[in-house]
């Protein structure tokens, strides 16, 4: 019985090696959980979790510059089920979109031959999520469908184009970072082109300004070149074209992106700095600089669930800053004065990881950073390495103002015994930042944390080419039991490195040599010899180095002892078939015939002997007749010692010491029988010789006379009958040695380098080498099976060559990679679910739709058997496909976090908690933001429900009774966050804009927002500062006058109010609304707003100026809007529904847009805190979908809470049994709800 199973199916692999500088910016870190890197001509997937590359993408022929996952923010059923898909581009201007666990493309796209600049799926989903916008050189976008792979639209611009960002909070705003500036486009939409050329801004330095004069320090620090003294911090964007100055400060801006964490924000890179800027304002709000000694920035990623960011400096060291709380106290221990305190966006240096070495070759490319939780960075370097980092949370206090860590878990508060993952994302670690003029939240058990940057993974690839190939001797029934295919590759620095090919993993890197390694011969499957040359001195000798390695232990000795040094180079060496005896040729020396078993000389040539060009041990030997003879003789042995002591002096004394000599000869177990082998060699007229060895006897055989047809003989293979010779001019040479019969064919490819032939018994197809590619050829009817030609089917030259089983090859080439290919030689990639990986992963887009959603299914509410159960087979037993049983069972058993798995089988996590979670182990973002949201509201809802207050469905409660321990949603979810605290964050930052304006235009709008904030004091200040040549000072003064004398008696309102719809008429909309908004009319400007189009702005109103019951109207409005089919943005409808508290709506929402298991479990939740009504259908709904993934026992819980609606599907469910089983535990909890209720 064999101990365990060999995989003999090795998978076609590809083991990459450096990058390319093209593929600098070929990294992405998808929701899926995965990481996608292109390395030259290939893209890997890389698992962050377990370290490990899971496929090789192969149909690329430039390198490639970008790749992105695709975005998973919709609702995932059968229909739109969990998948892996990916677009990548390359040099040549080539989309291709990925099926990436078939490793199949879905659709290939074309344009333009030019290195596509930048690309991105669109993330709004609702309409469709096959939307992909690329950047083709030099100056257009281009929609495309990444599904079907037809051009939707294509639009051009008068600049070329660098790279794009969408703004994360409206689908309809993209910004280009252009070779002159920037240009904003604010009508993006998927139907059409933009129609606009878009805003064009520029970037320049403005002259100082009053607002910027600061007291220059005692000591003030000499300004350094690259901040131009304090000129660079005060760069504002402008409609001008720039100066000389100016247009150096664009060129080097790196990179431009939105801040997903507050509305209307942009960050701008420099080496040096990064700018954050307020596009309402159009003006820089803060600056990172970085002071003369510190590394330069080369990226920098911002985080949405906190205002963090994550830079990359030139070291390859990661750091996080995040932004410092605005009412952060003073050294005095008191919060300073708010109108002091904001002077600008700091970004405190929360922690750091640790730098690379960079030399010439090794320099960081690009981090990622995981957008689930965002607290893993991955830093790709351009030697091959991913280097996976994990930010982790310390309770120490720091010198910084604190950062607390939050109270809550999954958005709820934690319950006294209960289990929480600590680092389980940014928002877990870091509580939210304060604003101004709230309180901390008081007695809350906040613990202060710091943050620490750990090593939890590094993937490394091959060295930089040349290598040296040699595969391990091949499986055969004897060795099935302990094979393993072992690759060593011979690289440039002396190294050997080991690869396991069933997992595609590094098993030993061995340090053997200290010059480029030449050769490697196995000598049994656990060790191998390998020899390297120096360069040559100035007689042409080199340093020899010849080294026998035992893989089990690493040991390493010289195998020719003293030898070795200043001598002619070794031109190759061969070990024989048995593993007895080794050949070493020699450049300009004659060959040496080694004992492999002894480690001993068994012959050096003499001087006269021919200059070997090429030789191969005969596969023909006599072990099998001296085995024989040595089991007669041990019979006649165990014979002899039964015989009488009479009989035995009668023996021959000559039969005995045959014998004894046989027996002594074969106590090694059989190993030390010297069996006769032969070798063959070409000298450089192309003779061939043939030498026959036998212990250590050497004799000369026949000599065959050259053949006139074929040039200098580079190589011989020779295997069973047939001995092939290649020469330097492109022949081959077939000789079948049974019939006597040679056949030279011409394949005019030049020098053939090298041939092998395949392992297996019968198995004649021979591997060729040439300058160019490789072709396999069949020996037994002599023709050709598959061909490679650089140029023609790949863009790599092959370097070396060998069969890794009797059907796959492997090569190396010169970008660096070794594949393990069919015979047929094309580059494929492979499926997913077919290789053998080391450590299991967890990626349920990798499991079949059903199987995926059935696990879902199962994480998420199990409430039928009281207790949580890990084992799904347990729950569903027979009732399941068992596929998916043993699909989903090992998912759970070996692929989920021990600390996750424990959590979500601890009885004190609640339902809400549970959605959370799961949707964040599957990555699902539109769940993710739903079950965010919907939690926070649920809560405060039920909150001042308890406190017995009534408040009227679809108005947010009172300001007072927001006791939710997590105080209010982040504000990257912008207008959904409750009122109060949207208001303190817009008037924080008007103060902001305030403090840094620096031009007329920009108190203008600081005093207009003032005004819309209802700030009217500061406001009349603002506009008393324009100076009297200002063309607006008369209209600014009566303005002030205007508001400051504003009187609610009835004639004036009622006159202001004619004044500011007539204006609203005649196109100037912001005017009236102010006016409107100045008489306390802001319910009215809202709905003039919504007339003309200005939703965000109506909606943005209604949060600062109205009282809950006009802003819910106002909101509601909002969301009819966003689901009329124009717009089509139902997920975005349903959140603001939920900030409303119209439960029973969203209920009856995701019911309608078929979204039956978050409808069913959202409607469970509000049962349970006890703020709506049943909507039976959608159980029901549920119900049948889990009979329909196999789950019996979940649809018989739902069927039976839905009530009278769900007895029919009940009965259907457990027809032909006698009764309606309902399990103990059900009943209870169902009366349990039910008083609850």
């Amino acid at each position: 019985m064999i101990p365990y199973t060999v995989n003999i199916k090795l998978a076609a692999r590809t083991l990459t090696g450096t990058l390319n500088l093209q593929n600098k910016t070929a990294v992405d870190w998808g929701w899926q959980g995965l990481i996608a890197q292109g390395c030259h001509s290939s893209i890997l997937i890389i698992d962050p979790k377990t370290s490990q590359t899971i496929q090789v993408l192969e149909r690329h022929k430039a390198n490639v510059v970008k790749v992105k996952w695709c975005r998973e923010n919709y609702h995932h059923s059968l229909s739109a089920p969990y998948s892996l898909r990916l677009a990548s581009a390359d040099a040549a201007g080539k989309i291709i979109v990925w099926d990436v666990v078939s490793g199949t493309a879905h659709c290939e796209i074309q344009e333009h031959s030019k290195p596509i600049q930048d690309m991105d799926w669109l993330w709004t989903q609702d309409a469709s999520r096959d939307l992909l916008l690329a950047v083709h050189p030099p100056n257009y976008i281009v929609l495309w469908n990444g599904d079907t792979g037809t051009k939707l639209w294509k639009k051009s611009y008068a600049e070329n184009i660098l790279s794009f960002s969408f703004d994360p909070f409206e689908p309809s705003n993209l910004a280009l970072l252009t070779s002159e500036g920037i240009v904003f486009i604010s009508d993006f939409s998927h139907s059409k082109p933009p129609g606009s050329g878009g805003k064009k801004v520029y970037i320049a330095s403005p002259h100082a300004s009053p607002a910027h004069t600061k007291p220059v320090p005692a000591v003030a620090p000499a300004p350094t070149g690259a901040k131009k003294a304090l000129n660079k911090v005060k760069v504002l964007i402008t409609n001008e074209k720039p100066t000389v100055e100016a247009v150096t400060l664009n060129a080097d801006c790196l990179q431009l992106s939105y801040l997903p964490s507050k509305r209307n924000h942009m960050l701008l890179l420099y080496p040096r700095e990064i700018l954050i800027l307020d596009l309402e304002l159009s003006q820089t709000v803060g600056v990172v600089a970085i002071e003369r000694s510190g590394v330069p920035f080369i990226q920098v990623i911002p985080c949405a669930q906190r205002d963090a960011l994550f830079c990359l400096h030139e070291n390859g060291c990661i750091t996080l800053r995040v932004c410092r709380s605005t009412n952060a106290p003073d050294e005095s221990g008191k919060p300073t004065d708010p109108e002091q305190c904001v002077q600008e966006l700091v970004y405190d240096l929360r922690s750091q990881c640790d730098a690379i070495r960079v030399t010439k070759t090794v320099r960081p490319y690009r981090m990622v950073i995981c957008p689930v939780n965002e607290n893993n960075a991955a830093l790709a370097v351009s030697d091959g390495r991913v280097m996976l980092w994990e930010t982790y949370g310390i309770c120490v206090s720091s010198g910084l103002s604190p950062l607390y860590s939050p109270v809550a878990f999954c958005g709820s508060p934690l319950g006294q015994n209960q289990k929480k993952i600590q680092d389980l994302s940014l928002n877990t670690m870091i509580g939210q930042s304060l604003v101004l003029g709230a309180d901390p939240p008081p007695g809350s058990p906040q613990q202060e944390v710091q943050l620490k940057f750990l090593l939890t993974g590094l993937l490394s690839g091959l060295p930089l080419p040349p290598f040296a190939l040699r595969m391990c001797p091949p499986l055969t029934t004897k060795n099935i039991n302990h094979y393993q295919p072992l690759l060593a590759v011979g690289t440039s620095n002396g190294s050997v490195l080991v690869y396991n090919l069933t997992s595609g993993l590094l098993h030993k890197d061995l340090s053997v040599h200290s010059c480029e390694v030449k050769g490697i011969e196995w000598v049994s499957l656990t060790s191998f010899l390998s020899f390297a040359t120096s360069s040559p001195n100035n007689a042409g000798l080199v340093r020899n180095e010849l080294q026998h390695v035992d893989l089990p232990t690493g040991r390493c000795f010289a195998f020719r002892g003293e030898r070795g040094n200043d001598e002619p180079a070794i031109e190759m060496m061969k070990v024989s078939h048995l593993k007895q005896y080794l050949v070493v040729v020699f450049r300009d020396k004659p060959l040496e015939l080694w004992d492999v078993r002894t480690g001993t000389l068994l012959r050096e040539m003499a001087k006269s002997f021919p200059t070997v060009t090429a030789l191969e041990w005969s596969p023909s030997h006599n072990l099998k007749s001296l085995k024989k003879k040595q089991m007669l003789a041990r019979e006649a042995m165990a014979r002899q010692t039964t015989l009488s002591d009479a009989e035995q002096s009668s023996v021959e004394s000559s039969v005995i010491s045959l014998l004894q000599d046989a027996e002594s000869k074969s106590e090694g177990g059989g190993q030390a029988i010297s069996a006769r082998e032969h070798f063959v060699f070409t000298d450089t007229d192309g003779q061939v010789y043939h030498i026959t060895v036998e212990g250590n006897m050497v004799k000369d055989g026949a000599r065959i006379p050259p053949d006139g047809s074929m040039g200098s003989i580079a190589c011989i293979a020779w295997k069973g009958d047939t001995l092939v010779l290649g020469d330097v001019d492109g022949n081959l040479n077939f000789w079948d040695l049974k019939a006597r019969l040679s056949r030279g064919i011409p394949t005019h490819r030049g020098w053939v380098k090298k041939i092998r032939f395949a392992p297996g018994k019968g198995n004649q197809k021979l591997l060729v080498m040439y300058t160019d590619g490789a072709e396999v050829w069949d020996t037994k009817e002599v023709n050709m099976v598959s061909s490679l030609r650089i140029g023609r089917n790949v863009n790599y030259r092959i370097l070396d060559i060998d069969w890794c089983t009797s059907d796959k090859v492997v090569l190396a080439s010169d970008d660096g990679c070794i594949r393990v290919l069919e015979m047929a030689m094309k580059s494929a990639s492979y499926r997913m679910d077919e290789q053998d990986l080391t450590d299991p992963v967890w990626c349920p887009y990798l499991l079949l739709p059903r199987a995926a959603l059935t696990l879902k299914a199962f994480l998420l509410l199990q409430p039928w058997s009281g207790t949580f159960t890990m084992d799904i087979s347990q729950v569903y037993g027979s009732t399941l496909n068992h596929g998916y049983v043993l699909c989903c069972d090992s998912v759970l058993s070996d692929w989920l976090p021990s600390d996750m798995k424990s959590v979500l089988q601890d009885p004190e996590l609640n339902l809400l908690q549970r959605c959370l979670l799961v949707s964040r182990l599957f990555g699902d973002e539109s769940d993710l933001q739903f079950w965010t949201v919907a939690a926070h509201y649920l809560q405060s809802f039920a909150q001042a429900h308890q406190l017995s207050l009534s408040v009227p469905e679809g108005q947010a409660p009172l300001e007072g009774t927001q006791t939710t321990p997590q105080g209010h949603l982040d504000i990257c979810h912008d207008t959904l966050c409750e009122s109060f605290y949207f208001q303190r964050f817009q008037l924080e930052r008007v103060h902001l804009q305030e403090v840094k304006r620096s031009s007329y235009e920009h108190t203008k709008k600081c005093a207009d927002q003032l005004l819309l904030l209802g700030q009217t004091d500061r406001a009349v200040q603002l506009l008393l500062e324009t100076s009297a040549d200002n063309p607006s000072y008369y209209c600014d003064s009566l303005k002030a006058c205007l508001v400051t004398t504003i009187t609610s008696s009835g004639p004036s309102q009622s006159t202001i109010k004619l004044v500011a719809t007539n204006m609203i008429a005649n196109g100037k909309l912001a005017e009236g609304v102010q006016l409107l908004c100045l008489i306390d009319k802001a319910a009215d400007a809202c709905r003039y707003l919504q007339t003309y189009g200005e939703w965000n702005r109506a909606a943005w109103l209604a949060k600062v100026r109205l009282n809950p019951a006009e802003s819910s109207d106002v909101l509601k409005r909002w969301a009819e809007h966003l689901c009329s089919p124009q717009v089509n943005q139902k997920s975005k409808a349903i959140l603001v529904l939920l900030s409303l508290g119209c439960f029973h709506k969203v209920g009856e929402m995701l019911h309608s847009m078929r979204y039956f298991d978050r409808a069913a479990l959202f409607i469970e939740a509000c049962l349970n805190f006890g703020v709506m009504e049943l909507i039976s259908a959608a159980f029901v709904d549920y119900a049948r979908l889990l009979r329909s993934l196999g789950l019996r026992e979940g649809a018989a819980f739902w069927a039976s809470r839905a009530g009278d609606a769900g007895e029919q599907l009940l009965e259907e469910l457990f027809e032909g049994e006698e009764a309606v089983p309902v399990p103990e535990e059900e009943e209870e909890e169902t009366e349990a709800l039910e008083n609850a209720e």
